[in-house]
């Protein structure tokens, strides 16, 4: 399942296209065989290699941009080699691809998508993505929203299922091993010891966690996130926060429902993250720039300053347009229903490879937001004639200034996060729809009292009117 982009599927402009032929070709190179017709085919050309040629041509393989006249008797063999370019409006070759990388499909140590038969070209059918393990998991962090007291009776009671019942190995927040309200929690204290704790900020998880199971809202996913930069492993996410609209599980069966998830009975839903680099002015531009992969969105805004923010917007290198408002929001199809839907977007299920830009309060009537496709790069700088910076944040976090003639690079990372369904991708999220947003909640019309009282009065109308031409015509 590996989505090439332009260079990598068609070569270089030198070697496939021959383009690295040189002004010093001579011309009986250039000139085609004198004996060749019309139809581009040589007359001493046997008729079996006239079918061969003729099904070269006619194939739909993208690298095929010419043929070769290996079987001309009268063609030199400088002829044969030389091949036509290919001609296309613009410029060729294109340095991306406009289609979504294909995802990694590891999560973490032993996390799979499972291989089925339902395959769309090499991708597949996002409906059809499954959970399986290539070994039992063997280790799980649990992630816990702060500062709710409510979440800490089911996240005692979890926690030691998991380590009694299930004997795993549990991680959790080194925050939460030094929580006062836990620490004056019998029960919890009793497993303490067993736990295993970490920091974000010192220790790497990466290789460590074969599961992820979160209990609270969209926050604690959000978090997962953060902590995991390249492969995640698969998320389950308990509802039991303010909105939850990223968490579809319910907390009431948590024993079955997380042993089906165990056992690889689980369907996935790959969500897409953004992968954003701050490429500073002063910096050298051969060191390798630091990268966060956001799954909500990205926000550029002018900060603390009273002037419109005047921002440039580029889409592989061209220039698309300038932003003149309170900022531009950069999202994904999860964060579409996050900050980006409160600004006036649409919302886009997660399985949709795009990325959506979302003005903020544009001073324009008509910059209504749009979709590009996934596999697109976004530069956005702060614009020359601008009165002020720009500040930026991923996630809502580590917040920054960007100053003229710095930018900010945004695509699609290869690592997405797998979710694990409740029930299906389409599913979760129309009953996050309802259930969150009230999503096309409307008072439903009142239908007529009697549908044949309607059909009855059309009758009589009918036959009043015909009574009346029937006078007419008889005086």
């Amino acid at each position: 399942m590996k989505v090439q982009h332009a260079e990598e599927a068609f070569g270089s402009s030198a070697g496939r296209y021959g383009g690295g032929a040189t002004d010093d070709t001579s011309a009986a190179v250039r000139v085609s065989c004198r004996r060749r017709e019309d139809s581009g085919a040589c007359c001493d050309r046997s008729a079996a290699a006239k079918t061969a040629a003729t099904a070269t041509i006619n194939r739909s393989d993208s690298a095929t941009v010419g043929r070769v006249d290996d079987d001309c008797k009268n063609c030199t063999a400088e002829q044969r080699r030389v091949r036509k370019p290919r001609r296309r409006s613009g410029s060729w070759p294109r340095t991306r691809s406009l289609n979504a990388p294909s995802p990694v499909q590891q999560f973490g140590p032993c996390g799979r998508i499972m291989k089925t038969s339902a395959l769309v070209t090499t991708i597949q059918d996002p409906a059809s993505q499954r959970l399986t393990w290539s070994k039992n998991p063997l280790s799980v962090l649990v992630i816990k929203k702060v500062r709710d007291m409510s979440v800490l009776p089911p996240f005692i009671e979890l926690v030691r299922w998991l380590i009694q019942e299930k004997s795993m190995i549990v991680f959790v927040e080194h925050s939460v091993m030094e929580d006062t309200m836990l620490s004056s929690n019998s029960g919890f204290m009793e497993i303490r010891e067993k736990l295993n704790s970490f920091q974000d900020s010192k220790d790497d998880l990466t290789d460590k966690i074969d599961f992820i199971i979160c209990l609270g809202g969209d926050g604690t996913l959000l978090y997962a996130s953060l902590l995991f930069q390249q492969s995640v492993p698969p998320v389950m996410a308990f509802h039991l926060g303010s909105l939850g609209f990223l968490t579809p599980f319910k907390f009431d069966n948590f024993q079955q429902q997380v042993t089906n998830v165990l056992e690889g009975h689980a369907a996935l839903t790959l969500r897409s993250r953004l992968r954003c680099i701050i490429v500073r002015k002063n910096e050298d531009k051969e060191k390798p720039q630091p990268n966060l992969l956001v799954l909500n969105e990205v926000v550029i805004d002018r900060g603390p300053s009273p002037y419109l923010s005047n921002i440039d917007l580029f889409l592989d290198g061209k220039y698309i347009t300038s932003v003149q408002g309170d900022g531009l929001i950069v999202s994904t199809p999860t964060g579409s229903t996050a900050y980006a839907v409160a600004a006036g977007a649409s919302m886009i299920h997660p399985s949709v490879p795009a990325i959506m830009v979302t003005p903020i309060c544009p001073h324009s009537l008509s910059f209504r937001p749009i979709v590009v496709p996934a596999g697109v790069e976004l530069k956005i700088t702060v614009s020359p004639d601008s009165r002020n910076t720009a500040w930026v944040s991923f996630d809502g976090r580590s917040r920054q200034e960007i100053t003229h003639g710095d930018s900010l690079r945004v695509t699609t990372s290869i690592f997405s996060l797998p979710s694990i369904c409740a029930q299906d991708q389409i599913s979760d999220w129309f009953d996050s729809l309802a259930e969150c947003l009230h999503w096309n909640v409307r008072k439903r019309q009142k239908h007529f009292e009697e549908l044949s009282d309607l059909a009855h009065c059309k009758y009589e109308d009918s036959l009043n009117s015909t009574s009346k031409d029937t006078l007419l015509v008889t005086d």
